[in-house]
């Protein structure tokens, strides 16, 4: 790369100018973050700014500047009056929008998100800014459309030499036009009245504190005590006295419930959604109404959480154990980690609510950075369903060895008799038919002959085939490579599966599946069993008059540390859809030893199991009593990066070893790889083969003090840096707090 390609680069990153301050000719120089994945690249660069596009080329504005042969977009960060870079400058070439999207709090928490996940600002950048949408700028009122647009002279200073026009920018004129809007009076607490911390929180909220909470919610289906109810209040709180706020679900069905609850509190047009479903100049008009002021309260899924929300007062998430609000691309971040960033930094109240307590939130609950806010004991009791373990040996003489069938009698008994007067809700761990087969006769799991992939049905009379590569197989061929036997059995039951058994049990009864392809928000008040795969269960209008939760053993058996708290948020999302005092029944329990996710269930105490499952989390050093960090990637490229890896001191590095979890979350059988991208083109290997070391399914972890994590992760940036300066073919793949090892 030619030196006179690049713009001059300034090493030390100096604060943001005022967003209503309007640079003039006296700032010739622009400091701009060009868009490129390049971590080597990811610093500041400099550029001139022509006489022509000097009123445009705002901090914040989106430019698009000449890098490295080609035309890139960047943010303009400052304008400043010398050059920090001895060499020639390139000009910019023009300004894609002068609206300053990246406002200064946006790019510091961007920034800090960088930095605490070993990413580059722009991989933070391409997720936290929406794509521009000139027709919705152009058709968006710069100021609220309710009240006049404010004298210039109330917002700039005719006199400064860097605004020599006398105009401020969008967001200072927005900010001063939504400073005259009649702010709503608080709300009365509402659902929190049933919390005794709940009150003394929204007092401070509402009188302009920080107060942090982790609050476990109590199950109820009365819209008015939900807990969408008691974000809306906690949001009304906040505007009354003049904040914004910041609400982020893990899904869209969850956004429409809090949408409904919101107009209810605050009325039409006081919030805006911002979801992945919006069509381009849907979301881009919602954010420019955020940017502008027309709105400060704002709901929506993980993108949300970098929302450009003016004098915010409140952030708040729901479920923070939800695998969705973990975001799938670089840098990896998870939204609860990013909001409690952004509360820190500009001293808004912070609110994690959830049924269930994440460990995430449970160390900081113990450290005192949350209080704890949830019920009396007797109130929980109250409000909790009836939760009972099929084959516990309550019914002995009438269940017998059918307490271990896939639907107890227990669990049929319960069903029939709540359809009487409502709908039934059966959770089922597995989607599909039947996505695991096994020997009749030995109990073997089948794998494929190409890949070793698992073998499943997809429906009923289908051929076995790989649920990895896709090979199908004849059933009449089959022969158990341990014992020789010929026939197969269902080793998991899938939903769909599940569906036809229930309909045959219950003739007349209308079942209704809600998961993979298509997932309900809502079911009606009428007799129904609906059948739903986790996360995917729709809320019943009045609540379910019976909940059973199939399979136990397929959740508690999940691969990862966080089994026991997952298994846990899955079945208290499923029972807490219930009516107040209905039966929930949990069958596939083991038998051989009490399992606290199990007794955490049935007194409903997730606060007791977080508790626990730290505690033994310290005293083995496992996440997040420490911090684990995940290198991906080929054996030699891991090899030569751990070579060029600066370890802090107290850091120890476990493995490289073979990837051996599969893209469907199965683990693979011993002395066996599933790639992370298998496809049709899986490598004919069986196990015992040798590995090829060049595959892309080798990883190490690396373990540090929790308490040192920055450290950890600034060296990780510099051998990132360095691996993409030396332009290495071989991409190492790296996760700060990889979801596994939770």
């Amino acid at each position: 790369m030619a030196t006179d390609e690049l713009a001059g680069r300034s090493a030390p990153r100096t604060a943001a100018r005022d967003p209503g301050e309007a640079p003039g000719r006296s700032l010739p120089v622009a400091a701009v973050a060009v868009e490129t994945p390049l971590a080597h690249l990811d610093r500041v660069f400099e550029y001139t700014v022509p006489d022509e596009l000097t009123a445009d080329a705002v901090p914040g504005a989106r430019v698009r500047v000449r890098f490295a042969g080609r035309d890139l977009e960047g943010f303009v960060l400052e304008r400043r009056a010398q050059p920090e870079h001895d060499g020639r400058l390139s000009p910019l070439r023009r300004v894609v929008s002068p609206e300053p999207v990246l406002t200064p709090e946006v790019r510091t928490l961007a920034r800090a998100v960088a930095d605490r996940y070993a990413g580059t600002l722009s991989d933070v950048l391409r997720l936290a800014l929406p794509k521009r949408h000139a027709t919705a700028e152009r058709n968006l009122p710069l100021h609220p459309p309710a009240h006049a647009a404010p004298d210039p002279a109330e917002t700039a200073d005719p006199a400064d030499p860097a605004d020599p026009a006398g105009q401020a920018d969008a967001a200072g004129q927005a900010d001063a036009a939504d400073s005259r809007t009649p702010f709503p009076p608080a709300p009365e607490p509402g659902p929190w009245a049933a919390y005794p911390a709940g009150p003394a929180w929204l007092r401070r909220l509402a009188e302009g504190g920080s107060p942090g909470a982790a609050w476990s919610a109590l199950p109820t289906r009365r819209r008015d005590d939900d807990w969408p109810r008691a974000f809306a209040v906690a949001a009304a709180t906040a505007l009354a006295g003049g904040r914004g706020s910041l609400l982020v679900v893990p899904d869209h069905r969850d956004v429409a419930r809090l949408d409904r609850e919101l107009t209810e509190v605050l009325g039409v047009g006081r919030h805006v959604r911002l979801t992945a479903d919006q069509g381009p100049q849907a979301r881009y008009t919602a954010w420019l109404k955020v940017l502008r002021g027309h709105v400060r309260v704002v709901i929506g899924t993980r993108a949300a959480a970098f929302a450009p929300v003016h004098h915010l007062g409140l952030v708040a998430w729901w479920d923070d154990g939800d695998d969705l609000l973990a975001e799938p691309r670089a840098p990896y971040h998870q939204t609860g980690v990013v909001l409690s960033l952004r509360a820190g930094q500009c001293g808004a109240a912070l609110l994690a609510g959830g049924f269930v307590r994440s460990l995430r939130t449970q160390v900081e609950v113990e450290a005192g950075r949350l209080v704890a806010v949830s019920a009396a004991a007797t109130v929980v009791r109250a409000a909790a369903p009836v939760v009972t373990v099929a084959g516990e040996g309550l019914d002995e003489e009438r269940d017998g060895p059918a307490a271990r069938a896939h639907l107890p009698s227990r669990a049929w008994r319960v069903a029939k008799d709540a359809l009487v007067d409502g709908p039934v809700l059966v959770q089922v761990p597995r989607r599909g038919y039947l996505p695991s087969l096994s020997c009749a006769e030995c109990r073997s799991a089948v794998r494929c002959a190409r890949c070793a992939g698992p073998m499943a049905l997809g429906s009923s009379g289908a051929p076995p085939a790989c649920r990895w590569c896709g090979t199908t197989m004849a059933t009449s061929g089959f022969e158990c490579t341990h014992c020789g036997a010929r026939r197969l059995r269902s080793a998991v039951t899938g939903a769909r599966r599940t569906a036809e058994e229930i309909g045959r049990a219950f003739p007349g009864v209308p079942v209704i599946a809600s998961g993979s392809g298509e997932v309900l928000a809502e079911v009606g008040p009428e007799p129904a069993i609906v059948i739903a795969t986790p996360g995917a269960e729709p809320v019943a209008e009045g609540g379910y008059t019976a909940v059973l939760l199939l399979d136990a053993w397929a959740s508690l058996d999940l691969p990862v540390l966080d089994a026991p708290l997952e298994s846990l948020r899955r079945w208290a999302a499923a029972a807490a859809l219930a009516r107040p005092g209905r039966a929930v029944v949990l069958s596939g329990v083991p038998e051989v030893v009490v399992l606290p996710a199990v007794e955490a269930l049935v007194r409903w105490d997730p606060a007791w199991l977080a508790e626990r499952e730290l505690a033994e989390r310290r005293e083995l050093g496992l996440p997040p009593a420490a911090r684990f960090v995940q290198l991906t990637g080929p054996r030699r490229a891991l090899d030569d990066a751990l070579t060029h890896l600066d370890l802090p001191a107290g850091a120890s590095v476990l493995g490289p070893m073979p990837v051996s979890t599969s893209r469907a979350g199965e683990a693979a059988p011993a002395g066996q790889v599933a790639p992370a991208a298998q496809s049709s083109h899986a490598r004919h290997e069986r196990p015992g083969d040798r590995r090829d070391d060049t595959g892309p399914d080798w990883h190490v972890f690396v373990r540090i003090d929790s308490e040192r994590t920055l450290e950890l992760t600034r060296a990780l940036s510099s051998l990132r840096a360095f691996r993409s300066a030396r332009k290495d073919a071989e991409v190492v793949t790296v996760r700060v707090d990889p979801h596994e090892s939770w």
